[in-house]
């Protein structure tokens, strides 16, 4: 028997290969199908099963695309319908892989249909948990995504049977149980996850708040539903996707996507479709050179979770900019969370761009120490925005700072005045190259990002302060 955890940083997404005896089951695979269709080959497997923990929100999942090309089975929880071919199980129902047995546990509370399944090895030893958003490391899946989609499922209700199914499912299984989850920290589908991956589940019983053994079915609903955030807005239509199919096959969305573009090719595209232009480079790059109206978010950090949160339109057309050899990367990661219409990239960078004689600018800046000079000389007339989450601002900020969460940019940008010098920060300094991008092309054009973010700032010694101050005018 072989268990391997394939996890993806960007999403804090856990998928799962399990293999014996030349049969194996891909558990909660991502858009791309080759990466699986590989590993089995490799070790001379036929993908039997794809099983699916529920209908994700975060990500859309590769099931269908992996089933058309393998002959796999798609496998659901109980009270699933999905719009296309697949098995739903029972509660309690035994799949057999090689020499090995799958039981499939109904566990509702994250979603209606949420299912954990729990491996049995080859001597009848019940060996892990494949629990999806049921059970995560440190936490358990929130339980107020679905009313986004069904509004009379409330966070309340499904926080009640999370509870019966983490006590009558889960707690009761043997302590020595390892617990694979859907996903890490990082994630927005948890509030309180683990950097730890994997875990026992009797060190789970111990160390989880959700899972203390003297707790109230009330106790657990308000614990759980205490202090979510929003979450993302390409959630909803990532649920739909999952839930009906009739996407298009990865391989299709990549070609279309992988389209090289001269300068002028790139330019007509844009002006007649209406496109995005997304420049994916390192942020520094960025900052230095960039075509006047596009949107930097760089592929080196949290890039798909970003372009859910900020691009609102699942089938906005998106033309792009990448490093050299990183075009099908950009493609893949955007397909992942649902944008399935990317047009082509820059041939040859800001560099075909240029000597075409077309416009750039660049992002004016300031390091930590510069600021902080002039921060103590012009306080009072000074406006400096912190992108950063409600909560890291709640946690400690610079006084006199505005908190201006990247996340609702959206929502909240009436409240500037493009009259008005800003500058920004963030952690480290890529969500505010993200911000000042998106403000410039919405005709903000007095905007400095600070270098290294609060992490430099707050070596400077300017005043720091954890309360939230109250903010009338921006």
């Amino acid at each position: 028997m072989k268990v391997e955890q394939i996890y993806t940083g960007c999403l804090a997404e856990a998928a799962y290969y399990i293999e014996s005896n030349g049969e194996a089951a891909i558990i909660d695979p991502l858009r791309e199908t080759k990466p699986y269709m590989d590993k089995a080959e490799r070790n001379g497997a036929r993908i039997k099963y794809i099983l699916e923990t529920h209908f994700h929100a975060d990500f859309v999942s590769g099931h269908i695309d992996l089933a058309r090309k393998t002959g796999a089975t798609i496998v659901f929880g109980p009270t699933a319908a999905p719009g296309y071919e697949a098995h739903v199980a029972t509660d309690g129902e035994i799949l057999k892989l090689g020499n090995v047995s799958i039981k499939v546990l109904h566990t509702p509370g994250h979603t209606m249909e949420s299912t954990t399944y729990l491996l049995i090895d080859e001597q009848g030893k019940m060996n892990s948990i494949f629990s999806g958003d049921t059970l995560f490391i440190g936490d358990v899946g929130r339980p107020d995504l679905v009313q986004k989609v069904k509004a009379e499922v409330t966070p309340e209700l499904l926080a009640g049977h999370l509870f019966d199914s983490l006590r009558n499912k889960i707690m009761t299984l043997p302590d020595d149980i390892i617990v694979y989850p859907g996903h890490g920290m990082g994630s927005a589908c948890g509030k309180n996850m683990s950097r730890e991956t994997t875990d026992t589940l009797g060190h789970q019983k111990m160390v989880n708040y959700a899972l203390r053994a003297d707790m109230t079915k009330d106790e657990f609903i308000k614990a759980v539903t205490d202090g979510l955030v929003e979450p993302p807005q390409y959630f909803p239509g990532n649920v739909l996707m999952n839930l009906l199919g009739g996407i298009p096959g990865i391989d299709e969305v990549i070609a279309r996507g992988k389209q090289p573009l001269t300068a002028r090719e790139f330019k007509t595209v844009w002006e007649s479709t209406d496109a995005l232009v997304l420049d994916t480079r390192q942020k520094e790059a960025f900052a230095a050179q960039h075509i006047p109206g596009s949107v930097f978010i760089g592929l080196d950090d949290n890039f798909a979770p970003w372009v859910g949160t900020l691009v609102t339109d699942l089938k906005q057309p998106i033309l792009f900019i990448a490093d050299e050899g990183r075009e099908e990367e950009v493609v893949v990661r955007l397909s992942r969370v649902g944008y399935d219409n990317a047009m082509g990239f820059l041939d040859g960078g800001l560099v075909s761009w240029a000597e075409a004689g077309y416009d750039t600018e660049m992002l004016k800046e300031i390091n930590a120490e510069d600021f902080a000079s002039l921060y103590k000389m012009e306080k009072d007339t000074i406006h400096l925005l912190d992108a950063r989450r409600k909560s890291e601002y709640d946690s400690e900020h610079l006084a006199g700072a505005v908190n201006f969460p990247l996340d609702f940019i959206n929502n909240n940008m009436e409240q500037l005045n493009r009259h008005t010098k800003y500058y920004v920060h963030c952690a480290g300094g890529y969500r505010s190259v993200i911000m000042c991008s998106i403000l410039k092309a919405r005709g903000f054009d007095r905007l400095v990002n600070i270098r290294g973010g609060y992490k430099s700032l707050s070596q400077t010694g300017l005043e720091k302060t954890a309360y939230h101050e109250p903010v009338t005018m921006l």
